[in-house]
Formats: C-alpha cells, sequence, structure tokens
C-alpha cells in the first residue's frame, strides 16, 4: 500500500485536492494527527514558560517560533504542520486551529480568547462525507480577532481588520475593515492603513 510523507501531503493539500476517506494522504493525516496531540497535550498538561510554550509550538510546527510570539494555554491543533506564525503574534486562551488545509498568521496579529480556525471542509456528497477539502485561512497584519470568533475554510483577511467577537467569518475580509456578525457582514473601515510603518 502506497506511503507518503509530509512533503507529499502539503503539496497535496496546498494544491486543494480532496483527502479521500482511507487514501494514503487520510491515513497520514491521521498518523500526524496523533503526534500533534501529543505535543498539544504536554503544552496544556501543566504550567508552561514563555518559552517552554514556544518550544512546543516549535515541535508541534516543525519551524522556528519567533520569541516576540505569545500563546496563552490551553490551545488546540489537530495537525500542526501547516500552521505557520509571523512575530509579534498573540493567541488567547482556548483557541482551536484546525490548520491540515494550512493557516498563517501575519506579524502583530491578534487572535481572541475561543476563537477556532477550520481549513477542512466535509465532502457534500453524503456518500462521500468521510472525504475532506482542504482551504487555507490566512490572517495578514496586525489583524485583531474579538473573542469567540470561527473563520472558516478559504478565507483571507486582510491587513489591520478587525472582526467582532462571537463573528462567523465565511468570506474574504478586505484591510482595513470592521467585520461583525453570522456571518460577518462590512461594518465600517477602521480608519486606520494597517500598511503603513
Amino acid at each position: 500500500m502506497q506511503e507518503i510523507d509530509l512533503p507529499a501531503f502539503l503539496d497535496h493539500v496546498d494544491r486543494g485536492e480532496a483527502i479521500a476517506g482511507g487514501s494514503p494522504e487520510h491515513r497520514f493525516m491521521h498518523g500526524a494527527a496523533q503526534e500533534a496531540l501529543r505535543i498539544v497535550a504536554e503544552l496544556n498538561g501543566g504550567y508552561r514558560t514563555p518559552e517552554e510554550v514556544r518550544a512546543l509550538l516549535a515541535r508541534l510546527t516543525g519551524r522556528e517560533v519567533h520569541d516576540s510570539v505569545t500563546v496563552f494555554p490551553p490551545f488546540y491543533s489537530e495537525f500542526g504542520r501547516n500552521l505557520r506564525l509571523g512575530r509579534d503574534v498573540f493567541v488567547n486562551i482556548g483557541c482551536r486551529f484546525q490548520d491540515t488545509g494550512g493557516i498563517t498568521i501575519g506579524d502583530g496579529t491578534l487572535i481572541g480568547h475561543g476563537s477556532t480556525l477550520t481549513t477542512l471542509n466535509h465532502h457534500a456528497d453524503p456518500h462521500r462525507r468521510g472525504d475532506m477539502i482542504p482551504a487555507p485561512i490566512v490572517l495578514g497584519r496586525r489583524v485583531w480577532l474579538g473573542a469567540a470568533v470561527t473563520v472558516v475554510p478559504g478565507v483571507t483577511i486582510g491587513d489591520g481588520a478587525i472582526v467582532g467577537a462571537g463573528s462567523v467569518v465565511t468570506r474574504d475580509v478586505p484591510a482595513n475593515a470592521v467585520v461583525a456578525g453570522v456571518p460577518a457582514r462590512f461594518i465600517r473601515a477602521t480608519g486606520f492603513d494597517a500598511s503603513a510603518d
């Protein structure tokens, strides 16, 4: 039976190809999840210093995590290896990142407690419901997600945008916009330009 490795799996999901139930990609994803769950259990199993949290996040993601990143546990991720954290990122208590399809978080972004970012949809066909369709989430620079925000697969949130607490973001958000609601809708411009340094 064909087996795949991490680069092949990431190439597969980056192309947006379905992860068919029972396929080599599906088996790889489940195996990788076991390692991610072990690291997350260690992260959430007791008090960890900020340095220990970053070290565990580096193990989870397989990437260096900058000293400016702050994550308050508990933090949950079912894959880890498709999560990219920029500098000066802050993730508050109780966030859940389903990063199999890819999550990129830009520099200076703040994520409110209890927020959920999901990157996999199940197939609409009930006979293929075990198949998953990956679609990445991209949060730009200096984005602010309020508490308990949900971002669904395939959404990009532009630099400097603000998402109101409790919102469900189902489509792209322009830079420097304030959105809120279920589903999130444009409220107004922030009045600031996040691209200005």
